[in-house]
């Protein structure tokens, strides 16, 4: 007779990850506790899915841990880098380059943030920038037709007074 409680950890697992646990079932892997190592193997064996399913049964691999008191085995390590390597993310342009090595080892959720962030402060810069080189244009138009003015405005004052 199986205990209650394993029993119910094992529906527990079932639905809170059943991605993850039917993949461990077929690569003979333990899914909770899980080890960042197998979940690294997941995300990998699993890329063709791509990140919108990929992205929440890793999300679903971490309730389950959290959820029984255990350490989120999502975090960190080589299962973000595993989630890095499928999703692509590049790091932003804007940080220097020892942070950039440390952008893959960030959680897929946060590497969307970051780049999401660094695309609206790139798109209001070029915005910034283009504005100002049309303030620029205009200035030096303004400028032009005054001298313009001045100068043909002179020429003639001149030949009136002849």
């Amino acid at each position: 007779m199986t205990h209650p409680l394993l029993t119910a950890l094992a529906q527990a697992r079932l639905r809170d990850a059943p991605m993850f646990v039917k993949w461990c079932e077929l690569n003979g892997a333990t899914a909770c506790p899980a080890a960042p190592a197998s979940v690294a193997r997941f995300v990998t064996d699993c890329a063709s899915l791509g990140m919108s399913r990929l992205w929440p049964a890793v999300v679903d691999i971490s309730r389950m841990h959290v959820a029984l008191g255990l350490a989120d085995p999502t975090l960190g390590g080589t299962a973000a880098s595993a989630m890095s390597a499928v999703a692509a993310i590049s790091p932003p342009r804007s940080w220097p380059g020892r942070f950039k090595q440390r952008f893959d080892a960030l959680p897929y959720d946060m590497q969307v943030h970051l780049a999401s962030h660094q695309a609206q402060r790139e798109r209001a810069l070029r915005r910034t920038q283009n504005d100002a080189a049309s303030a620029r244009q205009q200035l030096a138009a303004f400028e032009a037709q005054t001298k313009d003015e001045r100068t043909n405005g002179n020429e003639t004052a001149a030949h009136g007074e002849a």
